[in-house]
């Protein structure tokens, strides 16, 4: 009989959060000792594929293995790519200007401040967030279409995001582009190719979680909280209004997308028009 293993599923969920919380505790103390908090952006990608790894050993016995290893697989390939770009693109500066504004308004001590808020307040988000990758670890149903379904959904998301990343930094590469918008291949579509690639791969996470509907409904919040990061939390709205004043950038909103990908309207004007 197909089904999910509460009792085993729970113990996961602790050694999960422990396993979360011991990423960004490290993270924190490199970070105090660099005087460099933004480190923690590269800890976010290593620290799903710390919980899924935690969560493929624990699960071994208690969940279909091919679902697993899929599962475990498409976390740990996402988050070694995500932490990986991090770390190229972070090379050489200094802190991030959002981590240095929200240090600045700390009620108490600065230190004490950036533990709770920047690295256990994002070790609790991985924690909660990953709650696709355990439940779908403990579920006993083979892989089947709608599985298949959700691997497409991840793999069209994982291809938004390294794309769109990978066109940027190529962009930037190029002297003559300096304060210039990118705009050409997936950022003609959208404003945030790698955005929306980052909440597709967690949509298609949660459908491989969705084997009956108990564990659809309980790890609902994943997919939904990661969409409200990317598009109002600390994503999307805030590069917004960094880019706000950039020469070209209201043109450039004004006729592509902010999220989901669609031809860029004709009619609108092109920057410097």
């Amino acid at each position: 009989m197909n089904g999910t293993d509460w009792g085993a599923l729970a113990a996961n969920l602790a050694a999960c959060a422990a396993t979360a919380a011991a990423v960004f505790l490290a993270t924190f103390f490199v970070s105090v000792r660099r005087g460099l908090h933004r480190i923690v952006d590269i800890a976010w990608g290593l620290a799903f594929g710390a919980v899924a790894a935690v969560t493929w050993v624990l699960s071994a016995g208690h969940g279909d293995d091919g679902r697993r290893l899929v599962v475990a697989a498409a976390t740990t390939v996402w988050g070694l790519r995500l932490a990986g770009h991090i770390a190229r693109r972070s090379r050489g500066h200094g802190e991030d200007p959002r981590y240095a504004a929200l240090l600045d308004r700390a009620p108490c001590n600065r230190t004490l401040y950036a533990l709770r808020t920047v690295h256990l307040g994002q070790a609790a988000l991985v924690w909660l967030i990953s709650l696709p990758v355990q439940a779908a670890s403990y579920s006993s149903a083979p892989l089947d279409l709608p599985a298949v379904c959700g691997i497409a959904v991840w793999a069209t998301g994982l291809a938004f995001e390294a794309v769109g990343d990978r066109q940027l930094a190529r962009f930037k590469e190029d002297p003559a582009n300096r304060g210039r918008i990118m705009d050409r291949g997936l950022w003609a579509w959208t404003r945030h190719p790698n955005y929306f690639g980052d909440g597709l791969v967690w949509w298609g996470l949660y459908v491989l979680a969705c084997t009956a509907w108990q564990p659809a409904l309980a790890v609902l919040v994943s997919p939904v909280l990661m969409t409200l990061l990317l598009t109002v939390g600390s994503g999307k709205r805030l590069l917004e209004k960094h880019m706000a004043d950039r020469p070209g950038y209201a043109a450039y909103a004004a006729r592509t997308s902010g999220f989901l990908p669609r031809p860029p309207r004709r009619n609108a004007p092109r920057p410097g028009r």
